[in-house]
């Protein structure tokens, strides 16, 4: 009997031990004076996009299936950055007129996450002004990040109950970070202090001696890693680009081909190819070397969607079609009704700091090209929380052309068929209704005068 009594438990203690893992992360909780519009949960690899369904009440519950750790929660104004781990069943809770004092995170999971939040409450009260930093000189500016370095640790280490292998990552992630803002130093501190001169002394930047950018357990894990090793990459591919005469997307394809991680090489492959292939001067060219490299089935496939939709924008081919814009002097406006002229459409908004420095340059062209056969459309893909925003700009800016407001921000029709991941973008349509250029040349660039004087408008 005795022996029985054994068997019985060890096969119970078999049976514990063989329960399948839980692979998914549950997210609840409720968010109060919520304005219009979609609650949206991305993954910052962008890897994966939902629109959470929020209950009258202002509640919701969903079940992710995580591939990567970092995702944001956002409701149009509030970013609720989160860390999801399979098993994680996560309350989140908050008031979107307070978010700061009212976010809160219960459940399995919210050590980490309340960590984090803790982290860049810390990271922004220490960091200050960006003016002020980045003109800071290189000692000081070590020194500032040094320090907020080790306060981070500091932080990490009086969290309870967060495991000790989230703590031997973060550790290396919190150096990452360091060596990612150091990184960018000479560039921000020329931007900021406008002097386009300026190098960083020998020996800044030593700390990167020696290191590894072949480490597939902290890209899966860090962003800040990731940026390091993307940054490494890029900068090597430019250089390439430059040395062998060759167009930049095609120099990353050869740069990276290098990379010894398969995980890393298809993620840097897929990465630069799904945010730059609308760019490219030769898509088809591009799209094979691309293809020719990968060998993560899933990313081929999402590029070969997104280069089949890019042929149905080439030089010629009709345009995608965008209807009843609500139009800034009344009514709406349709692409259809411009049939007949040129349509010079910008792609922007009023949050974007690169739309905004190319304005002055549109006004110029807008004035040279005026009593011509060309429509200038500015078409704003603002979310309708910020409607009020831009009948605002447009006015103190005194906005020429025609300005339009998108059906659904970046995820109106018009900008999801012309593949924009990025903007400014900029459009010219012949007066046929025919795409001249996807990818039209900025006002701010030269060649834009040139490409228009060539239609003879």
């Amino acid at each position: 009997m005795k022996k029985l009594l054994l068997l019985a438990v060890s096969i119970s203690i078999l049976a514990c031990k063989n329960e399948p893992k839980i692979g998914y992360a549950v997210i609840s909780g409720k968010i109060t004076n919520k304005a219009v519009g979609d609650v949206t949960i991305n993954s910052f690899d962008r890897s994966y996009k939902e629109n959470l369904e929020i209950a009258s009440d202002g509640t919701f519950n969903d079940t992710i299936v995580p591939n990567t750790n970092a995702y944001v929660l956002y409701d149009g104004k509030n970013p609720v950055f989160l860390h999801l781990e399979p098993g994680y069943n996560l309350n989140i809770s908050y008031d979107a007129q307070d978010f700061t004092n009212s976010l809160k995170i219960e459940g399995s999971g919210s050590e980490v996450n309340n960590y984090l939040i803790a982290k860049r409450k810390n990271e922004q009260t220490l960091m200050g002004n960006n003016a002020e930093l980045y003109t800071l000189d290189e000692e000081a500016f070590k020194k500032k990040f040094q320090d907020i370095k080790a306060s981070n640790e500091k932080l990490l280490n009086d969290f309870k109950g967060i495991s000790s292998d989230f703590i031997d990552k973060e550790k290396r992630n919190l150096h990452y970070f360091y060596l990612a803002r150091i990184n960018e130093y000479e560039m921000a501190h020329r931007y900021f202090t406008k002097d386009q001169t300026f190098k960083v002394s020998e020996g800044f930047l030593k700390d990167f001696d020696g290191f590894d950018y072949n480490n597939e357990a902290d890209f899966n894990f860090s962003n800040n890693y990731k940026e390091l090793v993307t940054n490494h990459y890029v900068k090597q591919a430019n250089e390439r680009a430059t040395t062998e005469s060759i167009e930049r997307d095609l120099a990353f394809v050869k740069t990276v081909q290098e990379v010894q991680s398969a995980t890393i090489k298809n993620t840097l492959l897929f990465e630069f190819a799904n945010q730059n292939m609308g760019y490219s001067k030769d898509v088809d060219t591009f799209y094979n070397a691309y293809m020719e490299q990968s060998t993560d089935e899933k990313n081929n496939t999402l590029i070969t969607e997104k280069y089949n939709k890019l042929t149905a924008l080439a030089v010629g081919k009709p345009s995608p079609k965008f209807v009843d814009y609500e139009n800034y002097k009344g009514g709406t406006t349709s692409l259809d009704d411009l049939k007949g002229k040129y349509v010079y459409i910008d792609v922007w908004a009023t949050w974007c700091g690169p739309c905004k420095r190319e304005i002055p340059f549109l006004k110029e062209v807008e004035k040279k090209f005026h009593g011509k056969n060309i429509e200038f459309v500015s078409v704003s893909i603002d979310r309708l929380t910020d409607h009020d925003k831009w009948k605002a700009m447009v006015q103190e800016k005194e906005l020429g052309g025609m300005q339009l407001f998108a059906d659904n921000d970046w995820n109106s029709k018009f900008v999801q068929d012309y593949q924009i991941q990025g903007i400014p973008r900029f459009i010219l349509i012949d007066d046929q209704g025919n795409i001249v250029d996807a990818n039209a040349p900025r006002p701010s660039n030269p060649e834009l005068e040139t490409l228009l004087n060539s239609k003879s408008i």
